[in-house]
């Protein structure tokens, strides 16, 4: 039986941000933790948030890294708990966000974060003890502002997913305006990773039909507008859709992802450097077709609906589609030019088994499926 649940109260419009200091009072923080990063404060975003919380006692912990880490969520919570907080404020893309969900996590429940992963079995384990959290976005991709999961790396090395209705964010503060002037590399990479979430979305076999179409929609509105965000940072319907297109892949999330994140979780484990958007843009071609032989694919015209959303002819090459738009966009169309080498190979294949999202792609790959589309994406 198919499970489908929406619960994110979303302000979505240019000045969204004004509607904050409200979302706190409903909800009851009154000192607020902030987690964002270095590069969220160094380009100015962080001191309109701060001055729209007027007068309320907030503390700021800024040392999230790109790929959210353990270490990283226990100096949060210590400031959390130092500074007595009652609630926090993620301010910056999925890393920012997903590290504030780690911290509602640790902040109000016992032992290790990797108890409460996903393939631990821990998912239940996380109880509505939680710490409220309200998400401000300043990129367009993860849509992690309006998802039930987070991807943090845990003490061990392993990329790992957190997944509960808990850690849905009680509120999603969406202002384009937040995105404006965001350099032309992360809007693409990001972009790109609204993308991934998209396709796979709509080719994961569960039935959903609302996320299916949601999926498609923000399919349609990204493909239409990334190469305007990213020509011209300050494109206010370009950054408007975009950051729709990120909220409309997330919300298909419950749907299920597929091999394009069981390998970019995995390979973002090994090396933490690599940005995940740019790698899911790097596997998407190789997993598309590797996904073409599936049952369900085939059966329901998955790639053609996806080419129709993407105003391709109904028989295009999909995959050859996106290895093109990845170019166009200036990102590296390859992993040799990302530094990863094939000695890789064996610790992505391992853990990429493992890994939540690999049980929910169309076609269930065998290590040698992995090895084949590790190669293929070189």
């Amino acid at each position: 039986m198919a499970l489908i649940q929406y619960l994110t109260q979303i302000e979505f419009d240019f000045d969204a941000l004004a509607q904050l200091p409200a979302h706190c009072a409903r909800i009851g923080i009154r000192r607020p933790l902030i987690v964002t990063d270095t590069g969220v404060r160094a380009a100015g975003v962080l001191q309109p948030v701060q001055d729209m919380l007027g007068s309320m006692s907030c503390a700021v912990y800024d040392g999230t890294p790109p790929n959210p880490t353990e270490a990283a969520v226990r100096a949060a919570t210590a400031l959390y708990q130092q500074e007595k907080c009652d609630g926090l404020i993620a301010v910056g893309g999925g890393s920012a966000i997903d590290c504030a969900k780690g911290v509602a996590i640790a902040a109000t429940h016992p032992g290790p974060l990797k108890t409460y992963a996903t393939i631990e079995g821990g998912s239940p384990k996380i109880t509505d003890a939680v710490a409220p959290l309200i998400a401000v976005p300043t990129t367009a991709g993860t849509g992690s502002e309006v998802a039930r999961g987070a991807i943090v790396i845990v003490d061990d090395g392993r990329k790992l997913g957190f997944h509960s209705w808990s850690l849905m964010p009680k509120a999603a503060i969406c202002d384009p305006a937040l995105t404006l002037g965001l350099p032309p590399q992360l809007t693409a990479a990001t972009g790109m990773d609204a993308i991934a979430h998209c396709m796979e979305v709509f080719m994961a076999p569960a039935f959903n039909p609302p996320a299916d179409g949601i999926a498609l929609e923000g399919l349609r509105r990204d493909w239409a507008f990334i190469e305007r965000a990213t020509r011209d940072g300050s494109d206010r319907e370009a950054r408007l859709n975009m950051m729709a297109a990120s909220i409309h892949g997330a919300m298909g999330f419950q749907k299920g992802l597929g091999c394009v994140h069981s390998l970019s979780h995995s390979l973002g484990g090994v090396d933490p450097r690599l940005h995940h958007g740019t790698l899911n843009a790097v596997f998407l071609p190789a997993v598309i077709r590797f996904n073409a032989g599936a049952e369900s694919v085939q059966k329901e015209e998955r790639l053609a609906r996806m080419a129709q959303a993407m105003d391709l002819k109904k028989d295009a090459d999909v995959a050859q589609a996106v290895h093109d738009m990845t170019a166009r966009l200036g990102l590296p169309t390859g992993l040799a030019a990302m530094g990863v080498t094939p000695e890789q190979f064996d610790a992505v294949i391992t853990h990429a088994q493992r890994d939540h999202c690999h049980q929910t792609n169309p076609r269930i790959a065998s290590a040698a499926d992995y090895r084949a589309m590790l190669t293929a994406s070189m």
